[in-house]
């Protein structure tokens, strides 16, 4: 095919080419360009969802929530202060469902600066760094939360499931966004898992549910009268875990007299792997007052 001269020009080397050259590239790649994008950004529209009733999304929820009996993991912990100061830990977590959940934490030389260890009824601590340590009940946690929080809301909170000791008959469902909303404003915790000392708390509870997997991707935790204290918690980074999704990114968001955030960034999740919950205190560690 003879190429026209009229256009590029009789010779060529004639610089005036490269111009018309370059303005053509240039044409056809934002036409590319644009035409990918438009048809990326019209893939990812989500159509919108269908209600469904608060008895299909527990019942999916429950489905697809993480089971296990034994778990341990590794992690990076940031906590961030109301006045944006950052601490920075790696540390370990161990669980034993409904029974043990055992802490470790230590700086980035790897040097353990202190342990947790928490039972349904028992709070225990050691600070190496000052060689103290703590035995106590949920007050300790109660105080540094700003709320009441007990064994199994800890346990949900770090796994990302629901209440399992609490009742499920005062969920709403509705549709938020391009995710699913279960809203309770009073949940009860069951009368099997009360203890006569106990004085029963009421939770103002929201749960969104990926549509997809009906994992949690958020949740929302406060006690009813109590406008000003708030935990919130994002789950994000599923992978899968012995055919389960985990949410390997944890971030918990709380709002009492003091703002506090933490994100837990999980590595080498185990699931059913028996664990060991060493904790001793030693015998010249000082009694928190």
């Amino acid at each position: 095919m003879a190429i026209n001269e009229a256009y590029f020009g009789k010779k060529s080397c004639n610089t005036s080419v490269f111009p018309r050259l370059f303005f053509i590239c240039l044409i056809i790649l934002i036409t590319a360009f644009y035409s990918v994008s438009c048809s990326t950004k019209r893939g990812i529209i989500r159509q919108p969802l269908r209600e469904e009733g608060e008895g299909f999304l527990l019942e999916k929820l429950i489905v697809n929530e993480v089971k296990f009996d034994w778990m341990s993991a590794r992690c990076n912990i940031v906590v961030t202060d109301d006045k944006k100061s950052k601490t920075e830990f790696n540390g370990q977590i161990r669980i034993q469902r409904d029974s043990v959940i055992w802490i470790s934490l230590s700086p980035a030389l790897g040097i353990e600066v202190a342990r947790l260890m928490i039972t349904s009824d028992s709070i225990k601590f050691v600070n190496r760094l000052n060689k103290s340590y703590f035995v106590g009940d949920y007050n300790f946690i109660s105080e540094i939360f700003q709320t009441t929080i007990d064994f199994d809301i800890l346990q949900s909170l770090i796994i990302g499931n629901d209440l399992h000791s609490y009742e499920n008959n005062t969920f709403r469902a509705t549709v938020d966004a391009f995710e699913y909303k279960l809203q309770s404003t009073h949940r009860l915790k069951s009368r099997k898992y009360l203890k006569k000392e106990d004085t029963p708390n009421i939770l103002v509870q929201s749960i969104w549910l990926n549509p997809d997997n009906f994992k949690i991707t958020r949740m929302n935790l406060k006690e009813f009268g109590e406008e000003n204290k708030r935990l919130q918690t994002e789950y994000s980074s599923f992978k899968p875990i012995e055919n389960q999704l985990f949410p390997t990114v944890l971030k918990i968001d709380l709002q009492s007299n003091k703002k506090l955030a933490i994100q837990i960034d999980f590595s080498k999740v185990e699931l059913d792997s028996e664990q060991v919950f060493p904790f001793k205190i030693p015998g010249n560690y000082d009694k928190m007052k």
